[in-house]
Protein backbone atom coordinates (compact mmCIF):
# COMPACT_ATOMS: atom_id res chain seq x y z
CA UNK A 1 0.00 0.00 0.00
CA UNK A 2 1.56 3.33 -1.12
CA UNK A 3 0.50 6.42 -0.25
CA UNK A 4 2.86 9.75 -0.92
CA UNK A 5 2.71 12.45 1.52
CA UNK A 6 1.60 14.93 -0.95
CA UNK A 7 -1.73 13.57 -1.54
CA UNK A 8 -2.64 13.00 2.29
CA UNK A 9 -3.38 16.55 3.09
CA UNK A 10 -5.15 17.18 -0.37
CA UNK A 11 -7.60 14.22 0.37
CA UNK A 12 -8.18 15.27 4.35
CA UNK A 13 -9.16 18.75 2.66
CA UNK A 14 -11.73 16.81 0.75
CA UNK A 15 -13.08 14.30 2.66
CA UNK A 16 -14.40 15.67 6.28
CA UNK A 17 -11.78 18.69 7.86
CA UNK A 18 -12.25 21.80 6.13
CA UNK A 19 -15.51 21.14 4.95
CA UNK A 20 -18.09 22.76 7.65
CA UNK A 21 -16.44 26.18 7.33
CA UNK A 22 -18.78 27.30 5.31
CA UNK A 23 -21.74 25.80 7.27
CA UNK A 24 -20.89 27.53 10.03
CA UNK A 25 -21.22 31.14 8.53
CA UNK A 26 -24.85 29.90 7.04
CA UNK A 27 -26.14 28.60 10.42
CA UNK A 28 -24.51 31.22 12.43
CA UNK A 29 -25.20 34.54 10.86
CA UNK A 30 -25.46 36.24 14.32
CA UNK A 31 -28.73 38.47 13.36
CA UNK A 32 -27.92 40.04 17.02
CA UNK A 33 -26.73 43.14 15.95
CA UNK A 34 -28.81 45.75 18.22
CA UNK A 35 -29.87 45.15 21.72
CA UNK A 36 -33.11 47.39 20.99
CA UNK A 37 -34.11 45.56 18.18
CA UNK A 38 -33.82 42.03 19.55
CA UNK A 39 -36.53 43.17 21.95
CA UNK A 40 -38.48 43.51 18.88
CA UNK A 41 -37.45 40.60 16.87
CA UNK A 42 -35.36 42.92 14.36
CA UNK A 43 -38.53 43.79 13.36
CA UNK A 44 -37.77 47.71 12.89
CA UNK A 45 -35.04 46.54 10.89
CA UNK A 46 -34.53 49.46 7.89
CA UNK A 47 -37.52 51.67 8.45
CA UNK A 48 -37.85 52.09 12.34
CA UNK A 49 -34.36 54.95 12.28
CA UNK A 50 -34.85 55.44 16.47
CA UNK A 51 -31.40 54.48 17.29
CA UNK A 52 -27.82 54.72 15.80
CA UNK A 53 -27.77 50.55 15.49
CA UNK A 54 -29.60 51.59 12.18
CA UNK A 55 -26.02 52.43 10.46
CA UNK A 56 -26.22 48.54 10.13
CA UNK A 57 -29.47 47.91 9.52
CA UNK A 58 -29.97 50.65 6.60
CA UNK A 59 -28.07 53.94 6.81
CA UNK A 60 -30.35 55.73 5.10
CA UNK A 61 -32.29 55.84 8.22
CA UNK A 62 -29.55 58.01 10.19
CA UNK A 63 -31.34 61.21 8.70
CA UNK A 64 -33.91 60.53 11.62
CA UNK A 65 -31.09 60.93 13.93
CA UNK A 66 -30.81 64.41 14.99
CA UNK A 67 -27.09 65.53 16.12
CA UNK A 68 -24.80 63.44 16.96
CA UNK A 69 -26.26 60.16 19.25
CA UNK A 70 -23.52 56.97 19.78
CA UNK A 71 -25.07 53.17 21.08
CA UNK A 72 -22.99 50.75 22.64
CA UNK A 73 -23.96 47.40 23.53
CA UNK A 74 -23.77 43.91 23.89
CA UNK A 75 -25.56 40.50 23.94
CA UNK A 76 -25.07 37.43 25.53
CA UNK A 77 -25.93 34.18 23.74
CA UNK A 78 -26.57 31.58 25.77
CA UNK A 79 -27.31 28.61 23.30
CA UNK A 80 -27.52 24.54 24.04
CA UNK A 81 -27.43 21.72 21.41
CA UNK A 82 -27.40 18.09 22.04
CA UNK A 83 -26.34 15.10 19.75
CA UNK A 84 -28.14 11.45 19.95
CA UNK A 85 -26.28 9.13 18.09
CA UNK A 86 -28.45 7.13 15.84
CA UNK A 87 -26.22 4.74 14.44
CA UNK A 88 -23.19 6.23 13.56
CA UNK A 89 -20.63 3.76 11.78
CA UNK A 90 -16.76 3.66 9.96
CA UNK A 91 -15.90 1.22 7.56
CA UNK A 92 -12.42 -0.85 7.45
CA UNK A 93 -10.42 -0.47 4.07
CA UNK A 94 -10.60 -4.03 1.79
CA UNK A 95 -13.42 -5.38 3.92
CA UNK A 96 -18.04 -4.79 3.39
CA UNK A 97 -17.32 -3.93 7.34
CA UNK A 98 -19.57 -0.62 8.81
CA UNK A 99 -18.51 -0.76 12.71
CA UNK A 100 -20.24 1.20 15.49
CA UNK A 101 -17.65 4.48 16.24
CA UNK A 102 -18.33 4.47 20.14
CA UNK A 103 -17.93 7.34 22.55
CA UNK A 104 -20.29 10.08 24.28
CA UNK A 105 -22.94 12.62 23.34
CA UNK A 106 -20.46 15.12 23.05
CA UNK A 107 -22.34 17.35 26.11
CA UNK A 108 -23.13 20.75 25.46
CA UNK A 109 -21.06 21.97 22.65
CA UNK A 110 -21.08 25.88 23.31
CA UNK A 111 -20.35 28.46 25.81
CA UNK A 112 -22.50 28.74 28.61
CA UNK A 113 -22.52 32.49 27.23
CA UNK A 114 -21.05 33.88 24.23
CA UNK A 115 -21.21 37.94 23.82
CA UNK A 116 -21.85 39.42 20.87
CA UNK A 117 -20.66 43.27 21.08
CA UNK A 118 -21.39 46.61 19.12
CA UNK A 119 -20.79 50.30 18.79
CA UNK A 120 -22.75 52.82 16.39
CA UNK A 121 -22.16 56.41 15.83
CA UNK A 122 -24.24 58.63 13.81
CA UNK A 123 -23.43 62.73 13.22
CA UNK A 124 -25.78 65.36 11.20
CA UNK A 125 -23.65 67.07 9.79
CA UNK A 126 -25.62 69.52 7.97
CA UNK A 127 -29.91 69.54 7.35
CA UNK A 128 -28.94 67.43 5.31
CA UNK A 129 -25.68 65.20 5.12
CA UNK A 130 -25.13 62.37 8.16
CA UNK A 131 -22.19 60.50 9.25
CA UNK A 132 -21.56 57.42 10.77
CA UNK A 133 -19.67 54.25 11.76
CA UNK A 134 -20.63 50.68 12.70
CA UNK A 135 -18.90 48.17 14.70
CA UNK A 136 -20.05 44.71 15.02
CA UNK A 137 -19.72 41.18 14.86
CA UNK A 138 -21.64 39.78 12.18
CA UNK A 139 -21.06 35.83 12.21
CA UNK A 140 -19.14 33.85 14.87
CA UNK A 141 -19.54 30.78 16.65
CA UNK A 142 -17.48 29.09 18.99
CA UNK A 143 -18.20 25.45 19.74
CA UNK A 144 -16.29 22.38 21.89
CA UNK A 145 -17.16 18.81 21.96
CA UNK A 146 -15.90 16.05 24.54
CA UNK A 147 -12.79 14.32 23.36
CA UNK A 148 -14.51 10.70 23.02
CA UNK A 149 -17.64 12.60 21.04
CA UNK A 150 -19.05 9.83 18.78
CA UNK A 151 -19.65 12.49 15.94
CA UNK A 152 -15.61 13.62 16.53
CA UNK A 153 -14.73 12.33 12.75
CA UNK A 154 -17.33 15.48 11.73
CA UNK A 155 -16.08 17.85 14.02
CA UNK A 156 -14.57 18.78 18.16
CA UNK A 157 -13.79 22.42 18.15
CA UNK A 158 -15.06 25.15 16.23
CA UNK A 159 -14.30 28.81 16.32
CA UNK A 160 -15.47 31.50 14.39
CA UNK A 161 -14.68 35.26 14.45
CA UNK A 162 -15.43 38.08 12.37
CA UNK A 163 -15.13 41.40 13.23
CA UNK A 164 -17.33 43.95 10.62
CA UNK A 165 -16.09 47.99 10.17
CA UNK A 166 -18.64 50.09 8.45
CA UNK A 167 -18.23 53.84 7.64
CA UNK A 168 -21.53 55.22 6.27
CA UNK A 169 -22.88 58.81 4.89
CA UNK A 170 -26.44 58.95 4.57
CA UNK A 171 -28.46 62.41 2.62
CA UNK A 172 -31.78 63.86 2.55
CA UNK A 173 -32.52 64.21 -0.93
CA UNK A 174 -36.08 65.43 0.03
CA UNK A 175 -38.02 65.62 3.39
CA UNK A 176 -39.02 62.41 3.03
CA UNK A 177 -36.39 60.75 1.18
CA UNK A 178 -32.94 59.63 1.94
CA UNK A 179 -29.96 57.51 0.93
CA UNK A 180 -27.17 56.33 2.46
CA UNK A 181 -24.46 53.74 2.19
CA UNK A 182 -21.40 52.16 3.35
CA UNK A 183 -18.10 49.91 3.09
CA UNK A 184 -18.08 46.96 5.37
CA UNK A 185 -14.33 46.39 6.44
CA UNK A 186 -13.99 42.96 7.45
CA UNK A 187 -11.84 41.10 8.95
CA UNK A 188 -12.80 36.44 9.99
CA UNK A 189 -10.53 33.88 11.40
CA UNK A 190 -11.52 30.47 12.32
CA UNK A 191 -9.74 27.33 13.72
CA UNK A 192 -11.63 24.40 13.09
CA UNK A 193 -10.19 20.66 14.46
CA UNK A 194 -11.91 17.31 14.05
CA UNK A 195 -10.84 13.23 14.86
CA UNK A 196 -9.26 11.40 12.39
CA UNK A 197 -10.00 7.24 11.48
CA UNK A 198 -7.05 5.02 12.00
CA UNK A 199 -7.14 2.29 9.05
CA UNK A 200 -7.39 -0.32 11.57
CA UNK A 201 -10.35 -0.04 14.33
CA UNK A 202 -8.50 -1.63 16.57
CA UNK A 203 -6.08 1.36 16.87
CA UNK A 204 -6.35 2.77 20.65
CA UNK A 205 -5.76 6.39 19.54
CA UNK A 206 -7.33 8.89 17.00
CA UNK A 207 -5.57 11.10 14.18
CA UNK A 208 -6.01 14.50 14.47
CA UNK A 209 -6.39 17.79 11.65
CA UNK A 210 -6.42 21.75 12.96
CA UNK A 211 -7.36 24.25 10.46
CA UNK A 212 -6.27 28.07 11.29
CA UNK A 213 -6.70 30.53 9.03
CA UNK A 214 -7.93 34.22 8.36
CA UNK A 215 -8.66 36.93 6.49
CA UNK A 216 -9.34 40.67 5.41
CA UNK A 217 -11.72 41.64 2.87
CA UNK A 218 -14.44 44.41 1.83
CA UNK A 219 -17.88 44.32 0.79
CA UNK A 220 -20.67 47.02 0.54
CA UNK A 221 -24.04 48.37 1.27
CA UNK A 222 -26.85 50.91 0.27
CA UNK A 223 -30.29 51.72 1.38
CA UNK A 224 -33.28 53.84 0.76
CA UNK A 225 -35.34 55.33 3.55
CA UNK A 226 -38.78 57.36 2.95
CA UNK A 227 -41.15 58.80 5.70
CA UNK A 228 -44.29 60.13 5.40
CA UNK A 229 -44.66 60.69 9.07
CA UNK A 230 -46.75 58.19 10.26
CA UNK A 231 -45.29 55.38 7.79
CA UNK A 232 -42.08 54.62 7.64
CA UNK A 233 -40.35 52.74 4.86
CA UNK A 234 -37.20 51.57 4.08
CA UNK A 235 -34.93 49.05 1.80
CA UNK A 236 -31.51 48.11 2.06
CA UNK A 237 -28.80 45.54 0.51
CA UNK A 238 -25.68 44.79 1.77
CA UNK A 239 -23.27 42.56 -0.72
CA UNK A 240 -21.98 39.44 -0.06
CA UNK A 241 -18.08 38.95 0.88
CA UNK A 242 -16.02 36.41 -0.13
CA UNK A 243 -13.08 35.97 2.16
CA UNK A 244 -9.47 33.40 1.26
CA UNK A 245 -8.57 32.19 4.50
CA UNK A 246 -4.81 31.35 4.16
CA UNK A 247 -3.35 29.90 6.89
CA UNK A 248 -1.96 26.42 8.61
CA UNK A 249 -3.57 22.85 8.13
CA UNK A 250 -1.99 20.53 10.59
CA UNK A 251 -2.66 16.42 10.83
CA UNK A 252 -1.14 14.95 13.57
CA UNK A 253 -1.51 10.99 15.01
CA UNK A 254 -1.70 8.91 11.86
CA UNK A 255 -0.44 5.96 11.94
CA UNK A 256 1.23 3.13 9.83
CA UNK A 257 0.99 3.31 6.07
CA UNK A 258 -1.02 6.91 6.32
CA UNK A 259 1.60 8.59 8.78
CA UNK A 260 3.33 10.09 6.25
CA UNK A 261 0.25 12.70 6.70
CA UNK A 262 1.46 13.77 9.24
CA UNK A 263 3.02 17.43 9.31
CA UNK A 264 1.65 21.26 8.82
CA UNK A 265 0.99 22.42 5.49
CA UNK A 266 -0.20 26.32 4.12
CA UNK A 267 -3.68 26.07 3.49
CA UNK A 268 -6.36 28.63 1.68
CA UNK A 269 -9.71 28.31 1.63
CA UNK A 270 -12.45 30.23 0.38
CA UNK A 271 -15.59 31.62 2.51
CA UNK A 272 -18.26 33.09 0.09
CA UNK A 273 -20.96 34.93 2.66
CA UNK A 274 -24.01 36.05 1.42
CA UNK A 275 -26.14 39.21 0.15
CA UNK A 276 -28.77 40.17 2.11
CA UNK A 277 -31.90 42.68 1.36
CA UNK A 278 -34.00 43.68 3.50
CA UNK A 279 -37.54 45.55 3.03
CA UNK A 280 -39.03 46.89 6.25
CA UNK A 281 -42.12 49.35 7.47
CA UNK A 282 -43.05 51.06 10.72
CA UNK A 283 -46.40 52.80 11.16
CA UNK A 284 -47.78 54.91 14.01
CA UNK A 285 -50.78 53.23 14.93
CA UNK A 286 -51.33 55.79 17.55
CA UNK A 287 -49.51 58.36 19.29
CA UNK A 288 -47.87 56.27 21.14
CA UNK A 289 -48.43 52.81 19.64
CA UNK A 290 -45.99 51.63 16.76
CA UNK A 291 -46.12 48.12 14.79
CA UNK A 292 -43.03 47.06 12.27
CA UNK A 293 -42.87 44.19 9.57
CA UNK A 294 -39.58 43.42 8.25
CA UNK A 295 -38.28 40.48 5.90
CA UNK A 296 -34.77 39.59 4.66
CA UNK A 297 -33.61 37.57 1.92
CA UNK A 298 -29.79 36.03 1.86
CA UNK A 299 -28.62 34.96 -1.40
CA UNK A 300 -27.24 31.71 0.15
CA UNK A 301 -27.39 29.87 -2.91
CA UNK A 302 -24.41 31.20 -4.57
CA UNK A 303 -22.69 29.06 -2.31
CA UNK A 304 -22.34 25.94 -3.39
CA UNK A 305 -19.71 24.49 -1.72
CA UNK A 306 -15.87 25.63 -0.65
CA UNK A 307 -12.30 25.42 -2.08
CA UNK A 308 -9.65 24.24 -0.58
CA UNK A 309 -6.20 24.73 -1.64
CA UNK A 310 -3.16 23.02 -1.03
CA UNK A 311 0.43 22.41 -2.21
CA UNK A 312 -1.44 19.07 -3.82
CA UNK A 313 -3.95 21.39 -5.56
CA UNK A 314 -7.38 22.29 -5.14
CA UNK A 315 -10.61 20.38 -3.99
CA UNK A 316 -14.03 21.48 -4.21
CA UNK A 317 -16.84 20.28 -0.91
CA UNK A 318 -20.31 20.02 -2.69
CA UNK A 319 -22.86 21.99 -0.11
CA UNK A 320 -25.83 23.31 -2.02
CA UNK A 321 -26.84 25.81 0.47
CA UNK A 322 -30.29 27.32 -0.30
CA UNK A 323 -31.27 30.84 -0.41
CA UNK A 324 -32.89 31.40 3.09
CA UNK A 325 -35.62 34.21 4.62
CA UNK A 326 -36.66 35.91 7.72
CA UNK A 327 -39.78 37.32 8.32
CA UNK A 328 -40.45 39.24 11.79
CA UNK A 329 -43.28 41.28 13.17
CA UNK A 330 -43.36 43.36 16.27
CA UNK A 331 -44.57 46.41 18.26
CA UNK A 332 -43.85 49.10 20.52
CA UNK A 333 -45.59 51.06 23.28
CA UNK A 334 -44.59 54.52 25.06
CA UNK A 335 -45.91 54.13 28.48
CA UNK A 336 -44.86 57.06 29.47
CA UNK A 337 -42.12 59.91 27.81
CA UNK A 338 -39.29 57.72 29.99
CA UNK A 339 -41.07 54.55 29.26
CA UNK A 340 -40.86 52.61 26.19
CA UNK A 341 -41.95 48.60 26.16
CA UNK A 342 -41.76 46.36 23.17
CA UNK A 343 -42.32 42.54 22.17
CA UNK A 344 -41.99 40.80 18.45
CA UNK A 345 -41.48 37.51 16.86
CA UNK A 346 -39.50 36.29 13.98
CA UNK A 347 -39.42 33.65 11.38
CA UNK A 348 -35.65 32.48 10.26
CA UNK A 349 -35.32 29.79 7.82
CA UNK A 350 -32.09 27.82 8.27
CA UNK A 351 -30.20 28.04 4.49
CA UNK A 352 -28.32 24.49 5.14
CA UNK A 353 -29.01 21.82 2.67
CA UNK A 354 -30.58 18.67 4.37
CA UNK A 355 -28.59 16.54 2.70
CA UNK A 356 -25.21 18.28 3.96
CA UNK A 357 -26.13 18.78 8.06
CA UNK A 358 -22.91 18.78 10.20
CA UNK A 359 -22.90 18.47 14.06
CA UNK A 360 -20.26 21.76 13.74
CA UNK A 361 -23.81 23.35 12.48
CA UNK A 362 -26.07 21.46 15.07
CA UNK A 363 -28.71 24.45 13.36
CA UNK A 364 -32.43 24.23 11.95
CA UNK A 365 -35.15 26.51 10.98
CA UNK A 366 -35.66 28.97 14.08
CA UNK A 367 -38.61 30.68 15.74
CA UNK A 368 -37.96 33.62 18.30
CA UNK A 369 -40.00 35.35 20.76
CA UNK A 370 -38.20 38.44 22.12
CA UNK A 371 -39.70 41.38 24.50
CA UNK A 372 -37.60 45.01 25.72
CA UNK A 373 -37.80 47.97 26.76
CA UNK A 374 -36.11 51.60 26.46
CA UNK A 375 -35.85 53.77 29.34
CA UNK A 376 -35.06 57.30 29.15
CA UNK A 377 -32.63 58.05 31.68
CA UNK A 378 -32.52 62.18 30.40
CA UNK A 379 -32.60 63.16 27.15
CA UNK A 380 -29.45 62.44 26.29
CA UNK A 381 -28.91 59.11 27.96
CA UNK A 382 -31.80 55.83 26.94
CA UNK A 383 -30.85 52.10 28.57
CA UNK A 384 -32.23 49.77 25.96
CA UNK A 385 -32.58 46.00 27.35
CA UNK A 386 -33.74 42.67 25.10
CA UNK A 387 -34.29 39.50 25.97
CA UNK A 388 -35.20 36.82 23.19
CA UNK A 389 -35.73 33.06 23.38
CA UNK A 390 -35.20 31.27 20.22
CA UNK A 391 -36.92 27.48 19.35
CA UNK A 392 -34.45 25.35 16.91
CA UNK A 393 -36.41 22.75 14.74
CA UNK A 394 -34.85 19.03 15.41
CA UNK A 395 -32.94 17.76 12.84
CA UNK A 396 -31.62 14.07 11.98
CA UNK A 397 -27.60 14.66 10.64
CA UNK A 398 -26.63 11.97 7.78
CA UNK A 399 -23.12 12.88 6.96
CA UNK A 400 -20.84 10.87 5.12
CA UNK A 401 -16.86 11.78 5.08
CA UNK A 402 -14.10 9.81 3.15
CA UNK A 403 -10.65 10.24 4.10
CA UNK A 404 -7.42 8.84 2.40
CA UNK A 405 -6.83 7.39 -1.09
CA UNK A 406 -7.41 3.91 -2.66
CA UNK A 407 -7.36 1.23 -1.33
CA UNK A 408 -6.97 2.89 1.77
CA UNK A 409 -10.00 4.60 1.91
CA UNK A 410 -12.00 5.01 5.23
CA UNK A 411 -15.64 6.84 5.31
CA UNK A 412 -17.02 7.64 8.68
CA UNK A 413 -20.63 8.09 8.99
CA UNK A 414 -22.02 10.33 11.33
CA UNK A 415 -25.81 9.76 12.06
CA UNK A 416 -27.32 11.74 15.35
CA UNK A 417 -30.42 13.32 15.69
CA UNK A 418 -29.58 16.98 16.79
CA UNK A 419 -31.89 19.09 19.02
CA UNK A 420 -31.66 23.04 20.47
CA UNK A 421 -32.43 26.21 22.02
CA UNK A 422 -31.03 30.05 22.75
CA UNK A 423 -31.44 32.30 24.92
CA UNK A 424 -30.49 36.05 24.91
CA UNK A 425 -29.73 38.72 26.82
CA UNK A 426 -29.16 41.90 25.12
CA UNK A 427 -28.18 46.16 26.52
CA UNK A 428 -26.72 48.83 25.15
CA UNK A 429 -27.08 52.33 26.33
CA UNK A 430 -27.63 55.62 23.99
CA UNK A 431 -25.95 59.15 24.43
CA UNK A 432 -27.24 61.88 22.75
CA UNK A 433 -25.57 65.36 22.22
Amino acid sequence: MSLRRPFIPFLLAAGGMIAPLPALAGGFYLQEQSPLEIGRALSGGAAAGDDPSTIYFNPAAMTALPGIQVSAGASALMPFAHQSNRGTVRTVPGTPLRLPVTGGDGGNPFDSVTPVPSFYASAQLTDRLWLGLGVNAPFGLKLEYDDDFFGRYDSLYTDLKTYNIQPSAAYKLTDRLSIGGGVDVQYVKAELTNALPQLSPLATSDGFARLKGDDWSIGWNAGLFYTSGDTNWGVHYRSGITHKLAGTQSVSGLLGPIATGNGDFAATASLALPDIVTVSMMHRLTPNLRAMLTAKWYNWSKFKGIAVTTAAGTSNKELDYRDSYSFSAGGEYDVSPRLTLRAGTMFDRTPTNPQHLTTRVPDGDRVWLSAGATYNISPAAALNIGYAHTFVDKARIVRPDSYYPAPATVTATTITDTTGNADQVAASVTLRF
